[in-house]
């Protein structure tokens, strides 16, 4: 290669790299973990989710129990089913019925106005709608903040959805998604310039490791291995992560172009969801409002899949019908979507669609591109091997940092610049190395709690993130932060088990005897992080004392 190709690889490498490398390290950390984010969500609720039972009886009796509290007449009620069909984000719209609006207008009173003002994930006008989300394992009621877990917390947090919080309005996309976006397509940069930096010696140096030379040696050989072994992974990610982010931007312009703003209209077409362009008759429904029927009836047909949306339209309307999507099971059809959408009133099929057979263009798109990037079809082997790539994506951006440093510590750098280029290092190690004793606080901290929410996991994670963070950075002293963090943050891998067990006294050999697969990988998988850390800072331990 000539000098030429190789500054502007090194250079386009080097600069992208430690532009991105903290907020690449958040995405890493939390994306890992967040491939066991059911997981998380049953650990925390201490409720396994693979022995619920599935019963479509439960949703006639909710709404039948939302009968309670809503005129339900002509109203257009969805489901977005998630864990494996255990719980669902459920909603429903003011009613179809011009007169039975108003008069559900009329009884709303200020202060359910003011609740509904104040309420975080609010779509819509002034109107009677309502969203919560709803667990069919215990059958608990609650809005958005209430049921938030730490699944929830670490899979929003691994494409920043926490920074849209941030007042800073870009106009095409939430604060947070698009410097996710952002990060994930300069990634790829840092990808591709990094390949091709090494492409020359890439056979000749995979196969070097020299732990005992200079530190700008043993961070190399560390970054170029792992860095290679992970390559396939970590492309992968950045391409599929910068599609799913920037997906509604890049959507938003055909949608006005060709759809005059209607992206619900778009989708429909291109097969992404049903359509659901049934009119109101404003007569009513001579029969009992039952969907339990027609949701045994989709699963009797393809009991290889899993609900992905219901929807109801016009509930108890002569013109009410039932719209189920649903997605294969990943042992059974890799890319798919199924449709079944039945006319209440005579039990008729109006649309049918196998999501196990004829798959489209789209679905085939759409199931690589979501399956590639969330690791759901492989079950556990699969998951616990994309949790161990993440990883090393983190310790390659750890060492990318710490070469970055050690080769600017020279004597022939000015001391301004020398201090600014520690400076930032030690910012950089001090944010991302915290991330693991904080997670594992966060955890025990959601086991020993009372009272877990929203706000609660907030206030813990981000002010330890923070203090630690401060602690580190004030310390100036990146060996120390890296040696502390690993021992501080293995040994709380081993507190999390043991609080579950103390709390629950679901311990870890219980939860694997009663099947319970998922609350034994939570609490295995931290047992495993503690062990690998101990283990780790042991070795390096003798290393330092080597090298000394």
């Amino acid at each position: 290669m000539n000098n030429r190709n190789y500054n502007i690889y090194f250079n386009t490498h080097t600069i992208s790299g430690i532009i991105i490398c903290a907020l690449l390290y958040v995405i890493f950390f939390a994306g890992s973990f967040a491939f066991f984010r059911n997981e998380i969500a049953a650990w925390q609720n201490n409720a396994s989710y693979k022995t619920y039972k599935e019963n479509h009886q439960s949703f006639d009796k909710l709404l039948d129990s939302l009968k309670g509290e809503a005129n339900l007449h002509g109203r257009d009620i969805n489901f977005y089913m998630h864990r494996e069909g255990t719980s669902a984000y459920v909603g429903y719209t003011a009613s179809n019925d011009t007169i039975l609006n108003k008069e559900n207008l009329s009884k709303i009173t200020p202060e359910q106005k003011a609740e509904k003002k104040k309420g975080r994930r609010r779509r819509g006008g002034d109107d009677d709608s309502k969203n919560f989300t709803y667990n069919f394992v215990n059958q608990k009621v609650g809005d958005y903040a209430q049921n938030y877990d730490m699944g929830e917390f670490l899979f929003r947090l691994h494409f920043l959805a926490q920074l849209n919080q941030v007042p800073i309005s870009i106009g095409i996309a939430p604060f947070g998604y698009l410097v996710a976006g952002i990060t994930a397509f300069i990634f790829l940069f840092a990808l591709i310039t990094g390949l091709l930096l090494h492409w020359d010696k890439l056979v000749s140096n995979f196969f070097v490791f020299r732990p005992f030379s200079k530190w700008k040696t043993v961070w190399t050989d560390m970054h170029t291995a792992l860095g290679v072994i992970g390559f396939p992974f970590q492309f992968i990610f950045a391409v599929t992560g910068t599609f799913l982010i920037v997906n509604s931007v890049l959507a938003l312009p055909f949608s006005k172009l060709l759809y005059d703003g209607d992206q619900q209209k778009m989708y429909q077409d291109i097969g992404v969801s049903a359509k659901e362009d049934y009119a109101y008759s404003y007569k009513s429904l001579n029969k009992d409002v039952k969907i339990a029927p027609f949701l045994d009836m989709a699963k009797t047909k393809w009991p290889e899949s899993e609900f992905h949306r219901i929807v109801v339209k016009n509930y108890a309307d002569s013109n009410m019908h039932v719209i189920m999507e649903l997605e294969p099971h990943f042992n059974s059809s890799f890319a798919g979507s199924g449709i079944l959408t039945m006319k209440v009133a005579d039990n008729k099929i109006v649309e049918e669609k196998s999501p196990l057979t004829g798959a489209s263009y789209g679905d085939y798109v759409r199931s690589i591109i979501y399956r590639l990037h969330y690791g759901d079809y492989g079950g556990y082997p699969l998951k616990m091997v994309y949790f161990i790539l993440g990883v090393m994506g983190c310790l390659v951006i750890i060492s990318g940092i710490l070469i970055w440093l050690v080769a600017r510590d020279k004597n022939n750098v000015i001391p301004r610049k020398r201090k600014f280029n520690f400076w930032a290092a030690n910012v950089f190690t001090a944010i991302c190395l915290t991330m693991l004793p904080v997670t594992a606080i966060t955890f025990v901290a959601i086991k020993v709690s009372p009272k877990v929410d929203q706000d609660f996991i907030y206030r813990v994670y981000f002010y330890a993130w923070l203090l630690l963070s401060l602690y580190y950075i004030i310390r100036r002293s990146i060996r120390r932060t890296n040696r502390e963090t690993l021992l501080v943050g293995s040994i709380l891998a081993f507190v999390v088990p043991i609080a579950n067990g103390l709390v629950t006294h679901n311990w870890l050999w219980k939860t694997f005897v009663d099947g319970q697969r998922d609350l034994f990988v939570v609490d295995f998988l931290w047992l495993m992080i503690g062990i690998i850390g101990l283990l780790a800072f042991y070795k390096t331990k003798k290393f330092f004392q080597k090298i000394q």
